[in-house]
């Protein structure tokens, strides 16, 4: 199924972006080994050729190696035909993560990920995490400063509450907000979706795709390797996976009667939520991205939509989105307690 990739405006600041994007973290990080580096660089060329042009990735994938990666396979001219986001924030301390906000290590990371992707200018600099001990204001204070000084252009946020969005808003613009979306995941459409939309902040979808489950559904569980960190996750824990395989089947259902794949289905849903909406799937593979670029020649319509969020409303899925426990207090917060984290 092919598609054309278009572009589009990404926030009301000026950036134009794909009309999808590429998630790079599971090249390098976190989703079992690090992937063949030629392979990885073969793959990026590739996206690019397709049309998909919007990368993200951040400093702690690896630490720091899907960042050397993206710097690899950006050369030689290549650099020039992307929209590169990367991200700070998060940091190794003691065997656990801390979330850092902090101007002068706001500065190091931007200057080390500069250094490590070997370019001049991150397009797109987000905060990946917020540091809730010292005001929202005065880490985009610093960020402000870097776009002054030419070394990024544009300001993000990744996970943060509707209040801090407006707070960090009004000190400089904010281009985009990521934030996890998918059919199983919409706790974000309350009030961090609206706020964004008011303010004429783009939205980054990462994980449309539930983390790979409607690409292949439980069957994705009995495939991952140890270190993959999916295999902690509260919903594909043995006693809710029974129950969320259910949702599989559905979309799958479906999707044999819209001539398509579930994975395409799903991420077809993401996309047709507007056209602030951009989802970024990660895969490490040509053929998984071939069929995520097809997601864009899927068509919905409004009865369907409304079918497809029937299969997996929020009483139906079980387990949490995270390995920590989203309470009702934190849904709309920005960080959960650090005690909660993990270095993997």
């Amino acid at each position: 199924m092919a598609a054309k990739v278009g572009r589009i405006k990404l926030g009301s600041q000026g950036l134009e972006v794909s009309a999808q994007g590429l998630g790079c973290m599971g090249m390098s990080a976190f989703y079992g080994p690090p992937k063949p580096e030629q392979d990885m660089i073969a793959l990026i060329h590739h996206a690019i050729d397709s049309g998909i042009t919007f990368f993200d990735t951040s400093d702690v994938y690896g630490p720091f190696t899907n960042e050397i990666l993206l710097g690899k396979a950006l050369k030689g001219g290549v650099r020039e035909k992307v929209e590169l986001a990367t991200k700070f924030g998060i940091r190794s301390v003691d065997g656990k993560w801390d979330f850092c906000g902090d101007p002068a290590y706001v500065r190091a990371a931007c200057e080390a990920s500069l250094k490590r992707l070997d370019i001049d200018c991150i397009d797109l600099y987000y905060q990946h995490r917020i540091d809730t001990r010292l005001p929202i204001e005065v880490t985009i204070g610093e960020l402000k400063k870097l776009v002054e000084e030419g070394k990024i252009k544009y300001i993000g946020l990744s996970e943060a509450s509707a209040s801090t969005i407006r707070r960090a808003h009004a000190v400089h613009p904010i281009t985009a907000v990521q934030l996890e979306w998918s059919l199983w995941s919409r706790d974000v459409e309350e009030e961090i979706i609206p706020t964004c939309r008011e303010l004429g902040i783009g939205i980054v979808a990462y994980s449309p795709l539930g983390r790979g489950f409607f690409s292949t559904g439980p069957q994705l569980v009995e495939n991952l390797s140890k270190d993959d960190i999916r295999k902690n996750l509260p919903r594909f824990q043995p006693e809710n996976l029974e129950h969320n395989k259910t949702i599989f089947e559905r979309v799958n259902e479906m999707a044999a009667r819209k001539g398509c794949t579930p994975s395409q289905l799903a991420l077809a849903w993401v996309h047709h939520q507007g056209k602030d909406v951009f989802p970024i799937p990660g895969t490490t593979k040509i053929e998984n991205f071939n069929q995520n670029v097809g997601a864009l020649s899927v068509k919905l319509t409004l009865e369907e939509m409304a079918e497809l969020e029937s299969f997996a409303s929020e009483d139906l899925v079980k387990g949490d989105r995270h390995t920590f426990s989203v309470s009702t207090s934190w849904k709309n917060s920005d960080t959960p307690p650090l005690s909660s984290w993990k270095v993997m």
